[in-house]
């Protein structure tokens, strides 16, 4: 009897612990599920009022193109060209001329008049935060447009009708389709498009997502029925709650070695002093010709017993630490010295690699990197470096004062992630950059969303506008490719042609594409000779 007391306080013990952490892992579970649901919902609310801003810059770029050809006329000449300018760009359904208290003075397209409900005063109309741009709903037969007036001098200016495709809010869910709805309005409420439940339907117990642009008067709500959520991505539960019991069952052990570890950054140290970071090589191609025109260095972590750590495992971590500068300019001049050979045999072959917004502003940036390429004696026009969206510049004009410095000096800049960062299309241009790379995000989705296709080719049209070549990431299928190449794309990236690949594999790559371009020629010249 003695001897089963011992095992019975065991048991209970284990079974106090197992109860303990099976409650920690619930309320962490569904903790869990309900903060991604909520963090989900937000960033659909993102993407809607992003789509909205991008199609309102769209419009804006196309009216400054207008004025500064000097088209802002109603004579036949300037009529004709703004109807070709119209017929090129979708987005836009009209352009009108009208006076300073916005009353219409003629329209490209005047048939379309006769589709207005009526047209609002200047008074009306609600200003955005630049305050010659004002925007306003237009009522037709047959469904809203939204208005986008810009002042051409003190007495006219011109107005873009951009059509609200339905198809900019179908983002939902495939589970929260029949339980939700999106809405774009005005911040004076007025309507502008709506993707919504069916007419006898209603949502009883919903709970709001809403998101205000900060440069224009719109304002995005995605309203859900609570009772869906219950059952919306819940198959996080078990496994959360197994990783909670695990969690209780390693923590001795990770205790009993706690006194051995130093700590993640400390290892990032380490690695640093053996460079353990290499350069991995991913190509940039022609969507034509699938010719490869040059290449992007990405970080991976080499350790000693030779795994590879992938980027997104330590790359927070050494930009939350400070280490991310010193890692950079590691990988840069390594990938310096593999590719030298390749670069001084062609010119025109690119290397483009990363920068955070904080290094790039940081004190010496131009100098260390003008030294780092001229140690290497590779041209600086060769080198691009690409500053990602994701991470807000906090200071514009002190940005485009270190891209104007690095452009002097023959570097190329790139603008990465566009399309889902934070700097609006008319900060790109002030930016001054070269080119724009155009997220994985809309590649993965431009076969199968009509909105993307839109958002793409408004893209092309404006990097078109502003000067700059345009790069697609995250390329997969021929399909792809195709519609990329419709869009007016020409360069791009991604598995289609290759992962990124260690500097080895990226030789093998490049002699490849020369031996099958040789026997290309060669077979060209047998049948001319033939």
């Amino acid at each position: 009897m003695k001897a089963t007391r011992p095992r019975l306080s065991m048991a209970a013990l284990v079974l106090a612990g197992m109860a303990a952490f099976a409650l920690a892992g619930h309320i962490a579970a569904t903790r869990f599920i309900h903060d991604q649901q909520m963090r989900q919902l937000h960033e659909l609310t993102e993407v809607v009022l992003h789509r909205s801003e991008l199609a309102v810059d769209f419009a804006t770029a196309s009216l400054d193109d207008l004025a500064g050809r000097g088209l802002a006329t109603c004579a036949p000449a300037s009529l004709q060209a703004i109807r070709l300018h119209v017929y090129q760009r979708s987005a836009v359904k009209d352009v009108r001329l009208v006076n300073s208290d916005g009353s219409v003075i003629c329209s490209a397209y005047s048939e379309t008049l006769e589709f207005d409900k009526g047209w609002v005063d200047r008074a009306d109309m609600l200003a955005s935060r630049d305050s010659k741009l004002m925007l306003f709903r237009v009522e037709q037969f047959g469904g809203d447009a939204l208005g986008v007036l810009r002042d051409i001098g003190d007495k006219k200016a011109l107005v873009a009708i951009l059509g609200i495709n339905s198809s900019l809010f179908d983002i939902m869910p495939a589970e929260l389709r029949a339980h939700g709805e999106v809405l774009l309005a005005l911040k004076n409420g007025a309507r502008l498009g709506e993707f919504a439940l069916e007419a006898d339907k209603a949502l009883t117990h919903a709970i709001d997502f809403e998101k205000s642009s900060t440069r224009y008067p719109l304002r995005v709500i995605i309203r859900i029925d609570k009772s869906v959520l219950s059952t919306w991505n819940s198959q996080a539960y078990w496994p959360t709650m197994t990783v909670a019991l695990a969690l209780g069952v390693l923590f001795g052990i990770l205790l009993s070695r706690a006194r051995r570890m130093e700590g993640p950054v400390a290892d990032l140290d380490r690695a640093l002093t053996r460079g353990e970071f290499r350069p991995y090589f991913q190509p940039i191609f022609d969507l034509r010709t699938r010719e490869i025109r040059g290449c992007e260095i990405l970080a991976r972590w080499l350790r000693e017993d030779g795994t590879v750590v992938p980027p997104m495992n330590f790359i927070p971590l050494a930009e939350s630490s400070g280490r991310i500068e010193a890692m950079t300019w590691q990988l840069l001049h390594q990938a310096l010295t593999d590719l030298q050979p390749q670069l001084k045999a062609d010119k025109d072959f690119k290397l483009s690699f990363n920068v955070v917004p904080r290094h790039i502003l940081g004190a010496g940036f131009v100098e260390t990197l003008r030294s780092t390429v001229a140690a290497a004696r590779v041209s600086a026009r060769q080198i691009m470096i690409e500053v990602t969206e994701r991470d807000e510049l906090d200071d514009l004009t002190r940005a485009a004062a270190v891209v104007g410095e690095l452009r002097d000096y023959g570097f190329r800049v790139a603008i990465d992630d566009v399309g889902v960062g934070h700097s609006g299309l008319s900060r790109l241009k002030g930016l001054g950059a070269n080119t724009i790379k155009i997220d994985k995000f809309f590649v993965d989705t431009i076969t199968a969303d009509a909105s993307t296709t839109t958002i793409v080719e408004m893209l092309v049209a404006l990097a078109r506008d502003f000067h700059m070549t345009v790069v697609a990431e995250g390329i997969e299928t021929e399909e792809q490719v195709r519609a990329l190449v419709s869009c007016g794309v020409g360069e791009g990236q991604g598995y289609l042609v290759a992962a990124p690949l260690p500097f080895a594999g990226f030789c093998e790559l490049m002699a490849s594409q020369r031996t099958a371009a040789a026997i290309s020629a060669q077979a060209a010249g047998a049948v001319l000779v033939a």
